[in-house]
């Protein structure tokens, strides 16, 4: 009996709903988004639309790229919540490298929305090459302090995968545990992603970009941000903490570089600030990666969407997104005025 409600709970809350219109945008679009893709809608602690296409179902795995940076900031923001440290810490309290290489003014903050001023490297395949040589996050970490300093920390955006992995790092060092042992305490076994992890083939574990996971398991985690900390009567991060996360940070200073596909947004820690009110405060929150995924959550409509693929993300792929979200947005009424 308990298993036939559950059921008809869940036919329930997708009859409120009228999705065909994003069935027909998904199909319309296959080429450009590629043939796997699965798409999710939680409303309510509901899934209320779910459609998989091509071999990609639910529990496929496939790498997230930047979508990491979003699992990251999360690890980084349990530590700030036990107090362990402090947002405006200065890295080189736990790295003392950054000090000696000039650097000692970065802080967590600075790394989590891409303000630590360290000369980056734009170009994708040549970020891969550079991490190759490297055996540790320790090993690559040390390297950034030696980089040049473009600009001030905190003057600047430059999006990459600098200041997550130095955040990551600082976490190694306060914690004595790799980063991720960590993830899977914290984020991932909590959370109940059995099927995510940070272990690649990569020799060196890779914060900002090198997760890997299944939209089944990255929907969980968009619920508890959803559900501002909380997941199964679980609280994973506090409410301010989410909060925090969802502030823009960016705001009144130059970009130096962000992809085309994050055109117009802001940034918060660890996630793009996709839209915001008119007092600045954000209401659509999301994380796209290279290879295609993009997770979101829409405050204003109070639910969270995945578009999960394997494709590579470009302008045309946005466009796609956003009109597919667009779509959904039109059968789930706002709260907001």
């Amino acid at each position: 009996m308990l298993l036939l409600s559950l059921l008809q709970l869940c036919l329930l809350a997708k009859s409120q709903y009228n999705f065909s219109s994003v069935d027909k945008l998904l199909l319309a679009n296959q080429k450009t988004l590629g043939k796997d893709v699965v798409t999710i809608v939680l409303k309510n602690g509901q899934i209320v639309y779910q459609k998989e296409m091509g071999n990609f179902m639910m529990k496929s795995q496939a790498p997230i790229a930047s979508c990491s940076k979003w699992l990251t900031a999360s690890l980084v923001m349990t530590f700030v919540d036990e107090g362990k440290i402090s947002l405006d810490d200065k890295v080189s309290t736990y790295l003392p490298i950054y000090e000696t290489y000039g650097k000692a003014y970065i802080t967590i903050r600075n790394c989590l929305s891409h303000q630590t001023g360290i000369t980056d490297n734009q170009h994708i395949i040549a970020k891969v090459i550079e991490r190759r040589k490297f055996e540790s996050l320790e090993d690559e970490v040390n390297s950034f302090a030696k980089k040049e300093i473009a600009a001030n920390p905190g003057t600047t955006f430059f999006y990459g995968g600098i200041g997550l992995n130095i955040a990551a790092r600082v976490l190694e060092v306060v914690s004595k545990k790799k980063f991720e042992v960590l993830m899977k305490q914290r984020i991932f076994t909590p959370l109940n992603m059995k099927h995510s992890t940070f272990a690649g083939d990569a020799d060196a574990v890779n914060p900002s970009g090198g997760a890997i996971s299944t939209p089944e398991d990255y929907i969980n985690f968009l619920s508890m941000i959803l559900n501002k900390g909380m997941f199964a009567n679980k609280r994973i991060l506090s409410e301010a903490a989410i909060n925090t996360m969802q502030t823009v940070q960016t705001a009144n200073i130059p970009k130096k570089y962000f992809p085309k596909t994050a055109e117009g947004f802001e940034y918060g820690l660890g996630e793009w600030i996709q839209e915001t009110d008119g007092k600045g405060n954000s209401t659509v929150i999301s994380c796209p990666g290279l290879f295609g995924t993009w997770p979101w959550v829409d405050k204003c409509r109070e639910y969270a969407g995945i578009i999960f693929i394997k494709s590579l993300l470009s302008e045309q792929n946005k466009d796609v997104y956003l009109e597919i979200k667009k779509s959904i947005d039109e059968q789930i009424p706002t709260v907001c005025n």
